[in-house]
């Protein structure tokens, strides 16, 4: 067995409700990966109304980087690329670690609460 492999027994997977996510195929590979454990639109667990984006591409990096990537006004797929490589490398070990602390604060938030919407957290880097 390949010891970087994860035992996902324990494990539970969370999708929301995109296309790529929710497709057949994707639906059956991450079935099998995490038996009994999928939290999707179409999974065990229904994905839960107003869940908080708490994952750090999602309150973040994808923010950051389309701010920072469209200020190239890329015209061509290619050049689209090249700036996402451009905007990626600078990005300040500082800052990401501000981001992690700022992670661990929701993640606390969302346990004391519950689960329920976080309605009073400002998201800051």
């Amino acid at each position: 067995m390949d010891s970087r492999r994860i035992d996902c027994a324990n494990v539970w997977s969370q999708q929301d409700g995109a296309t790529a996510q929710t497709a057949n195929e994707s639906m059956t590979t991450v079935r099998n990966m995490f038996p009994g454990h999928l939290i999707s639109r179409f999974g065990d667990v229904p994905w839960p109304p107003c869940s908080p984006d708490l994952s750090t591409c999602d309150f973040f990096l994808w923010e950051y980087l389309k701010s920072c990537v469209y200020a190239h006004k890329p015209g061509t797929l290619n050049d689209l690329k090249e700036a996402i490589r451009q905007e990626i490398r600078p990005i300040d070990r500082q800052l990401l670690a501000r981001v992690m602390d700022d992670f661990k604060k929701r993640l606390e938030n969302c346990m004391q609460s519950d689960g329920r919407r976080l309605t009073d957290i400002i998201f800051k880097t």
